[in-house]
């Protein structure tokens, strides 16, 4: 009995014992638990932006460029706090830095009040503007990029009192083309063919929207006149022909053909209304052939009217990585649009492989008396045409190429359009989906499919509209039904008590 009580305080002193081991492990186990969550979720996390206007979402052009950058980028942000968009850039390069994963760094100084460090700074980068600006630095080389060139500034209120106010902010499109410029080292060049009536670049250019849209992806245009060379530039790997309203010479199809064999690339954008026998004669070899017709539809505009239209709705179809971010996309082609008719089988023994792109909506109809006035004609025109199968505007042709993606092999590429109007300021301030198209056809033919994307989103102002019956509901819902609420509350509550 004696021994069994002296036992007991050692037997109580080895069970707190294990209690408190017990309790440590637990402890240190939820630690490590803890510390594992957390390290996963550091390097494996995901962002949502689910604000309406997405302002600092970036596109996935830009994702995928960051995912392929392999070096380090360094942002110097100088900027004053009283430059309108200073909070818009800083919110941006976040969410440019997580993007990145560990691959951008970013420094913020107050040139104001951080004097020594912005001069160190300025002397290294040799900056001698006061305006705010961005210095990226990469491999050594290194970019600025000014406030200026980040937003559009309206200042129209200014002469009432009103403080500059923000129009539109490119922060994305300047930063994103800033940072190609650098990881790619040098700008890619696009040959623009002149000498038949093309849309001019400089001056009041009819394209200026386009061009800047295009230079802001780290290509530079240079002007090409075949008649002034013995052949195409062999810097030039890809020339853009937009709209040519005379047709070409022997000679000048001479340079294309060649330029086509030594793997060329080609974007050409067709004017229906303009007569180019050796041109279309060019993409019949290819087994692409330009229609003499104009697609036309009609449109119910009343219970028994119906009008007219030669402004072509379509849309981009699956399976082009030229068009993998836009498949099922409507947009609007202005003006005259012809059919296209694609003939891969007569040409698959050449290597030649063609693939549409873009087709028109149900119940455009191609008519080859397209000048006539007699809506008769044209009315039983298009009930024949009723179950024709689509129409196609545009394709894509290689020539020596892989059918599989993941296979890169040097080849002839072309892109063509039968409508030359829809990337004109006027159409594209419209419909944006066309800086989409070129801006996809572009880099699909410099073998950058990895920069295929579609174009930032413009921000839209919110507006909310009430007719007479809207303002009817709400008038019952402030004057009869919001008061109510509590009375029906305050009489049950009257009831429980009273009961």
């Amino acid at each position: 009995m004696a021994k069994e009580i002296q036992q007991a305080p050692r037997q109580k002193k080895i069970r707190r014992i294990k209690i408190g081991l017990n309790v440590l492990a637990q402890v240190v186990l939820v630690l490590f638990i803890a510390v594992m969550v957390n390290s996963i979720a550091f390097k494996h996390y995901a962002r949502w932006d689910f604000s309406r206007d997405q302002k600092y979402g970036l596109s996935d052009k830009t994702k995928r460029f960051l995912d392929s950058m392999k070096g380090k980028m360094r942002v110097t942000i100088f900027f004053s706090p009283n430059t309108p968009i200073t909070t818009d850039v800083q919110n941006l390069l976040t969410e440019y830095q997580y993007a990145a994963r560990g691959k951008i760094d970013i420094e913020r100084i107050d040139p104001e009040r951080n004097l020594s460090r912005a001069k160190e700074l300025f002397d290294k980068y040799k900056v001698v503007s006061d305006e705010s600006l961005l210095v990226f630095d990469y491999e050594g080389r290194n970019k600025t990029v000014k406030a200026s060139e980040m937003a559009e500034i309206d200042q129209s209120g200014m002469a009432l009192g009103e403080g500059p106010r923000v129009a539109a902010f490119k922060g994305e499109q300047a930063i994103t083309s800033a940072m190609m410029d650098l990881v790619e080292g040098k700008k890619n060049t696009l040959g623009y063919v002149l000498g038949h009536k093309e849309p001019a670049l400089s001056g009041t250019s009819p394209i200026s929207i386009l061009k800047t849209f295009i230079e802001n992806e780290n290509i530079t245009f240079q002007e090409l006149n075949l008649f002034d060379v013995e052949a195409i530039p062999a810097e030039l790997k890809t020339i853009l022909i937009v709209g040519p309203q005379y047709d070409f010479s022997d000679r000048e199809m001479k340079l294309l053909r060649d330029f086509w064999d030594k793997q060329g690339r080609i974007l050409l954008l067709l004017d229906p209304a303009a007569k180019t026998p050796k041109l279309d004669g060019f993409l019949n070899e290819l087994g692409v052939k330009k229609n003499d017709d104009r697609l036309m539809v009609y449109l119910r505009t009343g219970i028994q009217e119906v009008a007219m239209t030669r402004d072509v709705q379509a849309h981009f179809l699956r399976g082009s990585p030229i068009t993998q971010r836009l498949a099922d996309v409507q947009a609007l082609f202005f003006g005259g649009t012809s059919s296209l008719t694609l003939e891969p089988d007569r040409v698959r023994a050449a290597n030649v492989r063609i693939e549409p792109l873009i087709q028109a909506e149900k119940g455009y109809f191609a008519e080859t008396d397209y000048n006539t006035d007699d809506q008769a004609k044209l009315q039983a025109d298009a009930q024949r045409s009723s179950n024709a199968p689509p129409l196609t505007i545009g394709a894509a042709v290689e020539k020596g190429g892989s059918a599989d993606q993941r296979v890169q092999v040097d080849s002839s590429r072309l892109v063509v359009v039968s409508n030359a109007t829809f990337v004109q300021d006027n159409a594209v301030t419209q419909d944006q989906q066309a800086l989409d198209f070129v801006s996809g056809g572009v880099n699909w033919l410099l073998r950058r499919e990895e920069l295929i994307g579609i174009a930032p989103k413009v921000s839209k102002p919110l507006i909310f509209t009430l007719n007479e019956d809207a303002l009817r509901n709400l008038r019952w819902i402030i004057l009869i039904f919001m008061p109510l609420i509590p009375a029906v509350i305050g009489s049950v509550v009257w009831w429980q008590r009273r009961v």
